[in-house]
């Protein structure tokens, strides 16, 4: 398939705005844009006039659990956390995700093209998190990177859960243990020449030779600490998930040189350690230098309302281009896959989002949005030709 976008403004990201641009889309590529006056003859290019109306890239929701645990189910929705055994890393989310889970179209309908999602918090180790493009109707066809990360968690989350089956851990001195036991193992397991299979081993293998992060969920500070404690331990990558207290240790934080994927910012303080939960913490942790993107950890906040949560960091105090990267290029420059989506630019995959008006505001509205050059969602009387 092969268009041109005509008349639109252009908000790249990766580089400067364009008030009146074009955008050559071809086989799921985006092949050239710029400001009109250089656009390419159309000849025989579909084209199609988007005068009134925003391009940006394609919003990407860092840590969520999206197809994972499904709108209006109870348990039989529910596929996050395999709260059986606390370690778990042979877990794939491929395995879970169910790409017919409605939330999938209302993520579209929103701008978010692309996410992180996979196995909870329940467990110390949780299982592979998988990057998946929002539309399609099997996990095979919507995958970006599988594994994309191992899931760890650290704090409260682990305690609750094995203290009501009075099993370990119901300490975080107890997780801590089980994930360095685990992640010795695996690390004796690789050195052997030909070791007998081991699932869970052979799942961390990636993550010991650096191929993929470690993502931590950590809250509270001291569980931060904990986290890049033994991640330097093992020489792991480290990504911190959620972060809450990281603006109380900012400057801290920030020679650790790890990236926080940060909230979301917009829900109740329903356990202690997130007493310390401000929107004004992700642009705290950008002023301190830290690479910071934004989540909605769906199905906390519904998946839909990622780009609002960026406008209310900018309310508090985020730079709007930092919160507008927040949820575009930096988290691709996270997961490592800065070179396919984020932006705007050629090479890129075409994923973008149409929007009138502001997409951190209240009043911004999606007009359609767009996956690998591919139409998958559009509202009424989009566009004001097609030639």
């Amino acid at each position: 398939m092969e268009f041109l976008l005509t008349n639109a403004r252009l908000v790249p990201v990766v580089s400067d705005e364009i008030e009146n641009g074009f955008l050559w889309v071809r086989d799921g590529k985006i092949r050239q844009l710029g400001p009109m006056d250089s656009c390419p003859a159309a000849g025989e290019i579909e084209t199609r006039d988007a005068k009134g109306l925003s391009v940006y890239p394609g919003f990407i929701d860092a840590h969520c659990h999206l197809g994972m645990l499904e709108d209006g189910l109870d348990f039989e929705g529910d596929d996050v956390n395999e709260s059986t055994d606390p370690v778990t890393p042979q877990l794939r989310a491929v395995d879970g995700l169910n790409p017919l889970d409605r939330c999938f179209a209302e993520a579209r309908a929103a701008g978010v093209t692309c996410v992180v999602t996979g196995p909870g918090s329940a467990n110390p180790i949780g299982g592979q998190l998988a990057v998946v493009k929002t539309a399609g109707l099997s996990a095979d066809d919507m995958v970006l990177r599988a594994p994309a990360a191992i899931k760890f968690a650290f704090g409260e989350n682990p305690k609750s859960v094995y203290h009501d089956r009075k099993e370990t851990p119901v300490t975080r001195m107890g997780t801590a243990a089980l994930i360095r036991e685990t992640l010795e193992k695996a690390r004796r397991y690789m050195e052997k020449k030909e070791p007998e299979y081991d699932a869970k081993c052979e799942a961390l293998l990636p993550l010991l030779r650096g191929e993929i992060p470690a993502h931590c969920h950590a809250h509270r500070a001291d569980d931060i600490f904990t986290a890049l404690r033994i991640c330097r331990e093992f020489h792991l990558r480290c990504v911190i998930i959620h972060g809450t207290e990281g603006h109380l240790i900012a400057p801290r934080l920030a020679q650790e040189g790890a990236p926080v994927v940060a909230g979301p910012v917009l829900c109740d303080r329903c356990k202690p350690e997130l007493r310390a939960l401000t929107p004004s913490g992700p642009g705290v942790l950008h002023r301190a230098g830290i690479p910071t993107a934004l989540c909605t950890d769906h199905t906390v906040i519904p998946i839909q309302y990622l780009p609002i949560l960026a406008g209310l960091c900018v309310r508090e105090g985020m730079p709007r281009q930092a919160a507008l990267r927040a949820i575009t290029r930096t988290p691709a420059e996270i997961l490592g896959l800065a070179d396919t989506v984020g932006g705007l630019a050629p090479g890129l995959d075409a994923d973008f989002t149409l929007y009138r008006g502001d997409p951190l505001s209240l009043e911004g509205k999606c007009a359609a949005t767009y996956i690998q050059g591919e139409e998958v969602y559009e509202s009424e009387e989009v566009f004001v030709n097609f030639e």
